[in-house]
């Protein structure tokens, strides 16, 4: 019995990978977490406390992806590749740098997800209309829709998992995260500019380029999001949830898109992807069931219980190396469980260093990565294996190292 569980969560993990016919997750996590109750591996009520526990949390992402999609309705995305093109100058590292700027922001401010779906394709738009190569620029917005997700609650889904085990508001997580956050984006792009030298070098003075269509800031929908993250920072002042902050912003932002005709019901229902928020909801149970086993007992021993410089990279390198493994969502769940409701602070952080930052060095580290892949096949620009295991070894350690040690000193 305690192999089922494990050999569940690799069977629900695989059809997350492959979606065979474009079946939402759903279809096999479902009948996962009924057969480990039933098996007993979790009883009703714990499986009823994962679940309720879960449930804010994907409230709160609901509400973020909607969020996203009316921005993205509104033209706040369009706008962002207009600024990226006119920025650059025509000069690919300009570009890079901007492209930076922009993914390490609307990772986290508008979650991982608005980076991947939404912006990778305005950055690939915008290296292609100077003619420039997309490749680094779709890079960078796969690699920063992981890294740069460590600053806000919301700026991941494995924040949100975390954030109340950590015993912080808003602002003091923000506060605690701020340099681990700016380290690790300094070492990604420095590294960005040795991986791609030959790339950023590359002359992009030949060749007609497009006409851009200089397009207004789109002031309101820019002025609500501003508005929804102040409210996030305020929320734990006034005793508000911040998922009830971002359903007030969601709904404010689509009633205006719907008003202006930029979107209807049918498409808000859709960017909801209500299918993998329920994947998301029952993904805990059967996580669950590997938590309170063997596996979850020999992690819980593996990882210490203080918060020293040593604590706090062995902490981060297993949550690393756990979300490689079995990918990041679930790695959160097993490794909250392990560390215990006691957990200090420092470590739950560091966990979510490992967690966020370990994913950039395989494709199946992060279900955000995996949706990058697609998103960039899409628009003609296909990553490769190799690139993205390279870039990846060069950039994963160092990343993990300076983050946590940035963690280490602002703790």
């Amino acid at each position: 019995m305690s192999l089922l569980p494990i050999i569940l969560v690799g069977v629900v993990l695989v059809f997350a990978i492959v979606r065979p016919r474009g079946l939402p997750e759903i279809v096999v996590a479902g009948p996962a977490a009924i057969a480990v109750v039933l098996a007993g591996a979790v009883t009703v009520g714990e499986a009823r406390d994962e679940v309720t526990a879960m449930a804010p949390t994907v409230v709160f992402l609901v509400a973020v992806l909607i969020l996203a999609h009316a921005a993205d309705a509104l033209g706040v995305f369009h706008w962002v590749s207009q600024v990226l093109r006119q920025g650059s100058r025509r000069d690919p590292r300009r570009l890079l740098t901007y492209v930076f700027g922009a993914a390490a922001l609307t990772t986290a401010v508008l979650s991982l997800d608005a980076t991947v779906v939404l912006l990778t394709p305005a950055v690939i738009v915008a290296a292609r209309s100077i003619n420039a190569s997309p490749q680094p620029n779709s890079y960078a917005a796969a690699h920063l829709s992981n890294s740069a997700s460590t600053l806000l609650p919301v700026s991941n889904l494995t924040n949100l998992i975390a954030f109340s085990a950590t015993g912080l508001t808003f602002l003091h997580f923000t506060a605690l995260m701020a340099l681990p956050w700016i380290v690790t984006i300094v070492i990604e792009y420095v590294i960005f500019r040795w991986f791609f030298g030959s790339e950023l070098r590359a002359d992009t003075t030949d060749g007609p380029v497009p006409e851009i269509r200089h397009s207004p800031a789109p002031v309101l929908p820019l002025s609500i999001i501003g508005a929804t993250l102040f409210g996030f920072a305020a929320s734990g002042f006034v005793g508000i949830e911040p998922a009830w902050v971002a359903v007030a912003g969601a709904a404010v932002l689509s009633a205006i898109a719907l008003r202006r005709r930029r979107t209807d019901l049918k498409r808000i229902v859709y960017a909801a992807d209500l299918w993998f928020c329920a994947f998301v909801l029952v993904l805990g149970v059967v996580v669950a069931g590997v938590a309170h086993g063997p596996v979850g007992d020999a992690v819980a021993r593996i990882l210490p219980s203080d918060t020293g410089y040593v604590s706090l990279l062995v902490v981060a390198a297993v949550a690393a190396i756990a979300s490689n493994l079995v990918n990041n969502l679930p790695a959160t769940l097993l490794m909250i469980a392990a560390l215990g409701p006691s957990a200090p602070t420092g470590l739950v952080l560091a966990m979510l260093i490992g967690v966020n930052l370990g994913p950039n060095l395989t494709y199946v580290g992060s279900l955000a990565t995996m949706l990058w892949r697609r998103v960039a096949t899409s628009v003609d620009a296909a990553p490769t294996l190799a690139t993205f295991t390279l870039l990846g070894l060069a950039t994963t350690p160092l990343t993990l190292l300076g983050a946590v040690s940035a963690l280490w000193l602002v703790l």
